[in-house]
């Protein structure tokens, strides 16, 4: 009997790159003169972070100036859950923006049963935040592969462990 191969799809980033990104855009804000008197705070924490600025203008700015920098390291803009904007104290705005990691039951699922419909021959089993997706074909991993890729998901999706 053949052996099977596998890989892994998940939904993560590298938190490293995600904190050099704010780190560039604080710089960048700090920097820009429209943005300058605007006392302007990115105040980051495990799960999510939060801007804090004068107006919507320079909300709707300091969020262009964060989505340019991440996209400049390779990051995805699927992990930025943008919550509502709220009133801060003092006539200014707050936005908290949510990092999405790992997949939900919902879109392991979805993934799950598009993979079973498409490939007669590839095995899809939802562990955890992971779906592990088995084939005796390396052609059927790469052909699953470029299926995802081509799909428009709800979160950015890598693939890991391939053996």
């Amino acid at each position: 009997m053949a052996a099977t191969s596998s890989f892994d799809i998940v939904s993560k980033f590298d938190r490293q790159e995600l904190r050099n990104a704010l780190d560039q855009a604080n710089r960048e804000i700090s920097n820009r003169y429209d943005l300058k008197s605007t006392n302007t705070q990115i105040d980051e924490e495990e799960t999510q972070f939060t801007i804090t600025t004068e107006s919507d203008y320079s909300l709707g700015a300091v969020k262009d100036i964060i989505e340019s920098k991440l996209v400049g390291r390779k990051l995805s803009l699927k992990i930025l859950d943008y919550q509502t904007e709220e009133d801060a104290s003092g006539g200014r705005k707050r936005q908290v923006v949510k990092l999405r990691e790992g997949l939900n039951d919902e879109t392991a699922k979805k993934l799950s049963k598009e993979i079973r419909d498409n490939f007669k021959k590839v095995k899809p089993q939802i562990q955890g935040d992971t779906v592990r997706v088995q084939a005796k074909s390396r052609d059927e991993l790469q052909s699953v592969i470029q299926m995802i890729k081509e799909g428009d998901w709800p979160v950015a999706l890598q693939f890991v462990n391939y053996r």
